[in-house]
């Protein structure tokens, strides 16, 4: 195996991404991997490192995925998801409405204000808006949308406009808010707001959330990497801070299929296209 680190990407959403891939560089060179990281302040820059051959893989969000995929295919390249974490998979958003409002299916949103996350969230964006478009509520047409756009760049890995939708949803400012389901318990946990006092009008499909995606000309030791992934056991006190503060108990083998929704909505609304009309860099 050659001396080379394996060289990922990650990107910085919140500080405590430094101790979570030093404590993975730390545990994969003990068993043999030698391995190092890049920071990354949005995902359109981790992309096109990832496509130029800067690293080898990348912590991927799941626009980020389609993004590398696209961006792949126009280089003759294939990409592929080695690996998620168990908290990755199935997942859905929510619209909150108050609990008093007059308001019982998507159709009703129609000539109403929707507070939505980052205009490049898939899971407080671009996810819900899809489902509100295929209920026959054309968004930004039939429907004013509000966007929260914190740290845009980051894909809603920022729950900031989220909670930001959801304030906007207490004072009056908008008739609807989306969220991601876990951040809507997280919220309610919080106090953000009072048990009761908001309900759920409707709960998207279920959908995946980030995977590590390499390409086809990835070096050997990637499948190292994704060994040491899978044997990682939260019963290990050794390993189970990282796979804490990372958000899982279990990393689990990658896999695509959850990403169908988020696809769609990217067509509908042009989010890939724009990209890629603007990549190579």
């Amino acid at each position: 195996m050659s001396k080379r680190p394996l060289m990922l990407g990650a990107v910085a959403y919140d500080a405590k991404v430094v101790p979570i891939w030093d404590g993975f560089r730390a545990h994969f060179e003990a068993r043999g991997l030698p391995f190092d990281y890049v920071l990354y302040t949005n995902y359109e820059r981790q992309v096109d490192a990832h496509l130029r051959g800067e690293i080898d893989v990348a912590w991927n969000s799941p626009l980020a995925w389609l993004q590398a995929e696209a961006g792949a295919a126009q280089l003759g390249k294939t990409a592929r998801a080695v690996a998620m974490r168990d908290t990755d998979l199935d997942l859905t958003s929510v619209v909150l409405v108050k609990k008093d409002a007059a308001l019982n299916s998507l159709a009703d949103l129609a000539g109403k204000k929707l507070g939505v996350g980052a205009a490049d969230s898939p899971q407080a964006t671009l996810i819900p808006l899809l489902e509100i478009a295929e209920a026959g509520v054309e968004p930004n047409r039939d429907l004013e949308v509000v966007r929260h756009d914190v740290l845009l760049g980051k894909h809603g890995d920022h729950i900031g406009g989220e909670r930001d939708a959801v304030r906007a949803l207490l004072s009056g400012a908008v008739d609807a808010a989306v969220v991601l389901d876990g951040n809507h318990l997280a919220f309610s946990r919080e106090g953000l707001f009072a048990l009761g006092e908001l309900r759920v009008l409707h709960q998207t499909g279920l959908y995946d959330h980030c995977n590590f995606t390499v390409l086809n000309d990835a070096p050997e030791s990637i499948e190292l990497f994704v060994e040491l992934l899978l044997a990682m056991s939260y019963a290990d006190p050794q390993v189970r801070g990282l796979l804490d503060m990372e958000g899982l108990k279990r990393w689990c083998v990658g896999r695509t299929s959850g990403y169908q929704r988020l696809a769609r909505a990217a067509a509908r609304f042009g989010t890939l296209q724009a990209w890629l009309t603007s990549w190579p860099r």
